[in-house]
């Protein structure tokens, strides 16, 4: 089946009791057994699996390529599941330019137990195989980046990382692209992530993250860890991710469209100092993204000539860009990133240009989120 087709469809099924169409809230934390540790059709404890999880984390495999899905409390509970994989002293490397929540759990959390992390560009192949210690387990990269959107070639990455000694686990974090524009266990990764608050969801209505991967023993690892660290979505908020999920291709595709109008309206703005678009032909990376990518997305960063004062006062004068936090919603967020979302990252070689503004653009007409922005920038 086609993309569109699975994500209306896959892990589905009309219900078997009474033919319901939608996928039913099960709402129960347990489940009557036959007999003594004989439950019915694997069902014992909802930390354990529930039925519209099930159908969540089936239907997430299906748009990734994968074998295996499971479906988490948050992108972070997600992320620190996929960490729980190594032992102390194992060395991570990740990307240069990462989610601010992200690194504060690498470096302010995870180190605290014996994980040694690095971060380096992995937009070069070459920076890193030369990061790569003996004691390299595990490499978390995104692409697109967040909030600077740089590209990375998963598949020459992949290459150079599967050549280590020890053949370290490859993570991809697949929020910005999502799978409809961006397959990563395709490209070689071993394990993709998502927080599906994000486009997955789609309507700014829950929180939650998803593990994708294509090996059985990796899967098994992790089911395990999702089991007994417990860090679950609850089968209300999957039934959102499902909802969401069957608009995802029409939603991704109107983001599209909507931030190619935005990206030509800002590519020569005076007040702009640098636009950030994947598909602009202005991005460092325009050609590995127009290779492995569908299309550009809906995310768009810009540093403003005036600095932080200048982004400031754009993000706090917008009418129908919403001034708030995360993305990926069918509305339009705005936000000064170095203040928000990445404060986490202050003072470290992540550090976040204090005048780069973070659009996520949303699904209402073009030529109004234009005139927004334009009044905006009148006012920096």
């Amino acid at each position: 089946m086609k993309f569109e087709t699975l994500a209306i469809h896959a892990g589905q099924e009309p219900d078997p009791n009474n033919g319901a169409v939608m996928t039913p809230v099960y709402l129960t934390s347990t489940y009557k057994q036959d007999g003594v540790g004989k439950p019915r059709q694997g069902y014992e404890y909802s930390r354990t699996m529930n039925p519209t999880r099930k159908a969540l984390q089936d239907c997430l495999a299906a748009l990734e390529g994968g074998n295996f899905g499971l479906a988490f409390a948050s992108g972070l509970a997600a992320t620190d599941t996929i960490l729980r994989l190594l032992n102390a002293g194992d060395h991570v490397l990740a990307g240069n330019d990462v989610y601010g929540g992200t690194f504060r759990l690498f470096d302010k959390v995870l180190r605290r137990f014996s994980l040694d992390f690095t971060f380096a560009d992995t937009t070069d192949p070459e920076s890193v195989a030369e990061a790569l210690t003996p004691s390299t387990r595990l490499v978390w990269l995104e692409t697109p980046t967040n909030p600077f959107l740089r590209i990375t070639d998963i598949r020459a990455v992949a290459e150079v990382v599967h050549a280590h000694k020890n053949n370290p686990l490859l993570v991809v974090d697949n929020t910005f692209a999502t799978p409809y524009l961006q397959r990563p266990l395709e490209l070689g990764a071993d394990i993709v992530v998502h927080s599906m608050t994000k486009y997955l969801g789609g309507h700014s209505d829950v929180v939650g993250g998803a593990v994708i991967v294509q090996d059985k023993d990796l899967a098994d690892r992790l089911y395990f860890l999702q089991n007994a660290v417990g860090a679950v979505i609850g089968p209300m908020d999957s039934f959102l991710v499902l909802r969401g999920i069957k608009t995802l291709p029409l939603r991704m595709d109107r983001h599209f469209e909507n931030a190619s109008a935005i990206v030509e309206f800002l590519s020569n703005h005076p007040k702009i100092e640098r636009l950030i678009y994947p598909f602009h032909e202005s991005h460092p990376q325009y050609k590995i993204a127009r290779q492995q990518m569908k299309n550009g997305g809906g995310m768009i960063s810009f540093i403003m000539k005036g600095g932080r004062d200048a982004a400031i006062k754009v993000v706090e004068n917008t009418e129908i860009f919403t001034l708030a936090e995360s993305l990926g919603g069918v509305e339009s967020l705005i936000e000064v990133p170095a203040a928000m979302t990445h404060l986490s990252v202050a003072g470290s070689q992540l550090e976040v240009d204090p005048g780069l503004v973070r659009l996520s653009v949303g699904v209402e007409h073009k030529e109004d989120l234009i005139e927004d922005l334009k009044q905006a920038l009148e006012k920096a």
